[in-house]
């Protein structure tokens, strides 16, 4: 990782790679993933982390364990043995009629508590709405270091190397909480490659009392109202993407992205320039402060590939580059580039696909 900023040279006897941990923190032990869910279901993140988590704790020599929190009559033992299937070797479940429906004061006591007594060494979250709140007070509860929106994790000695952007996205940052524990990190939907899932695997489960009653919590869940509003988007999970970027000069130009788009049945995403301009929503916007997505096909158009760009896409398994400038970035991590005007290339690419398709369907008719 070329563009990663190398840590400072630490002084001898401080706690890292190259040192013995102090005592008081030797106790620490284990990889913990806490397991988002909402409505009967589990967050795609909580699984991708798994894996990672499977990875860290094989390296370490540790077991992985799942928190589940959660109200009466939530399905907590099904998910506990689904994280089993995803690379679980215990879950700690903590049910109480709090716990159902996410708020911040009873979710930061029990996780607190239950890392205050069991002590793992690395505590891992998603960075979604809920996971980003909850990690930031539970890292403040605990004063230890909280690395967010990570892009790699990787293990330094006994140390978790959290590698994320920094600068504005400018460069690649790797970070590391040496002298606090547990390490934690939060890492968005879909920068983590989803583990395989193994029926086989079976755990064990710890259940722990939260201790709280109604009247301890300032924050009242009156009713759960679903924003039917909302755009269907789901670009984190498509399976076909296709972007464009600044390069397509107006939102005249970026209506070829739509039209490719519509013939391959694919999500539009946008860079954050592209966004800016009005030219896509928000919620299209592929990138660091935007959304992570790894689609089986990825075509980019007019995009640059500036790294704040890339470290939301280059996870995909197949990347298509369109750019003028045969030096642009974007041509690092794709797999195929054309050296071209996108306005010219779009509309005989969608022309291309629209004839092969065509020719599908006259066959199977």
């Amino acid at each position: 990782m070329s563009e990663a900023a190398k840590p400072a040279a630490r002084p001898a006897g401080r706690a890292g790679r190259n040192t013995e941990l102090p005592e008081h923190l030797k106790c620490y032990k284990g990889v913990w993933v806490f397991i988002e869910h909402d409505r009967g279901h589990v967050h795609q993140v909580s699984w991708e982390l798994m894996g990672e988590a499977r990875k860290l704790a094989d390296k370490l020599g540790v077991d992985v364990s799942g928190v589940l929190m959660g109200g009466p009559g939530e399905t907590l033992d099904a998910f506990a043995k689904e994280a089993y299937f995803y690379g679980a070797d215990h879950c700690y479940i903590m049910r109480d009629p709090v716990l159902k429906g996410y708020r911040n004061e009873p979710f930061t006591k029990g996780l607190t508590d239950l890392v205050n007594k069991y002590q793992p060494e690395i505590l891992l979250l998603g960075a979604t709405t809920m996971g980003r709140d909850l990690a930031g007070s539970v890292a403040t509860t605990l004063g230890t270091g909280l690395t967010a929106d990570c892009t790699e994790l990787a293990i330094d000695g006994r140390a978790l190397a959290a590698t994320r952007p920094t600068f504005g996205g400018s460069l690649l940052c790797t970070i590391m909480t040496l002298a606090y524990r547990p390490q934690m990190a939060t890492v968005r939907p879909r920068v983590m490659r989803m583990p395989r899932r193994d029926e086989t695997r079976t755990g064990d489960i710890v259940e722990m009392a939260l201790g709280m009653v109604e009247t301890d919590i300032v924050t009242k869940l009156l009713s759960f109202i679903p924003d039917a509003e909302r755009n269907d988007i789901n670009l984190a999970y498509a399976d076909i993407i296709v972007s464009g970027g600044k390069g397509l000069k107006t939102a005249g130009n970026f209506k070829l992205v739509w039209e490719l788009a519509k013939v391959l049945g694919a999500e539009v995403g946008a860079t954050r320039a592209a966004v800016q301009a009005g030219w896509a929503e928000n919620e299209r916007q592929v990138g660091q402060t935007g959304k992570t997505v790894r689609p089986r096909l990825y075509i980019a158009a007019g995009i640059s590939g500036a790294i704040q760009h890339r470290v939301g896409m280059e996870g995909s398994d197949v990347i298509v580059a369109i750019n003028t400038d045969a030096n642009a970035p974007i041509f690092d991590v794709a797999h195929y580039g054309i050296v071209g005007n996108a306005m010219q290339v779009l509309p005989v690419l969608t022309q291309a696909f629209r004839t092969h398709l065509a020719k599908r369907i006259r066959k199977v008719a």
